[in-house]
């Protein structure tokens, strides 16, 4: 029997899958029925190690529905095996990692109670909306970058003279970290956004981007609101292409159509979540942190 497990959630089969034939570890695939009530009933098919089991689910919508699948995947592998290493390629609620506003629940620390309380022993995640979100864990965590298979992706695109573009100064270091293996330039726009209503406005004034190919990156779009109000701006500067390299697109309510909409030439994400635009293989990258 292999020393290694991968426990494929339905989330993330095929990222699973990938990953097992990586790390050479035999696959355990999970079965789930959905009762009319909503609840997850979930049948695993193989053999778990009784050394180290890998646990692979993302937590993207229905998020509630696959957290509970994820915590229940990592229980079941714990009654087995002595070390379970949780792998959520997107980590839903990772936005809820402070309080912003009196009142609000930090529900990552929540999800650091139930993960460590369900028999993780370590957690990884690819990049992680903000690190503060692993404060609230006391379990061992890694962050992996998706950078590197990004720009390997986009070298082989051929752009004219490209120019990495922060949607916001949030996202500088990262629009740095991919300026810097690409070889390129990069900017941060300056937006607000209400937190109340939602509502995002460019405050940035004019740039310099004329004849250029840029790439917005960030690290997940749901709505897509920064993403469509920064390609607006931008392409009234007289750009060229506009590239959105995201690692996890959720693209909630037709967001890739108005970005599309926007201007936008090609939206291309990882397989974090799995859809149209996940072009971008990150089992590699997932193998090394392992």
């Amino acid at each position: 029997m292999s020393k290694l497990s991968v426990i494929a959630g339905k989330s993330s089969e095929d990222l699973a899958k990938k990953l097992s034939r990586k790390i050479k570890a035999n696959l355990v695939r999970s079965e789930v029925r959905i009762f009319d009530d909503g609840e997850s009933k979930i049948t695993l098919n193989g053999e778990i190690s009784k050394k180290r089991a890998i646990v692979v689910q993302s937590i993207y919508p229905p998020v509630d529905t696959n957290l509970i699948q994820a915590l229940s995947l990592i229980s079941k592998a714990k009654e087995t095996s002595s070390e379970v290493i949780a792998v959520i390629p997107y980590m839903g609620y990772a936005r809820q990692d402070r309080e912003f506003l009196p009142g609000e629940i930090i529900t990552m620390k929540v999800l650091g109670k139930l993960f460590k309380g369900a028999g993780a022993s370590k957690i990884i995640v690819v990049d992680i909306h903000s690190m503060v979100g692993f404060k609230h864990f006391k379990l061992k965590t890694k962050n992996v970058s998706a950078i590197p298979e990004f720009v390997q992706y986009i070298k082989k695109l051929s752009l004219k003279n490209p120019l990495v573009v922060s949607p916001d100064q949030g996202g500088i270091q990262r629009a740095k970290e991919f300026a810097k293996e690409l070889g390129s330039e990069y900017i941060a726009l300056e937006k607000t956004r209400d937190r109340k209503t939602g509502r995002v406005q460019i405050k940035t004034k004019n740039i310099d981007v004329a004849n250029r190919d840029l790439i917005l990156v960030d690290d997940m779009i749901s709505s897509g609101g920064s993403i469509v109000k920064a390609t607006q701006f931008l392409k009234k500067q007289n750009c060229k292409k506009v590239y959105v390299a995201c690692t996890h697109a959720l693209l909630m309510n037709d967001a890739e159509k108005r970005i599309k909409k926007a201007g936008v030439t090609k939206i291309f994400s990882a397989n974090t979540i799995p859809g149209k635009t996940s072009i971008v293989d990150i089992s590699n990258a997932i193998a090394k942190a392992i």
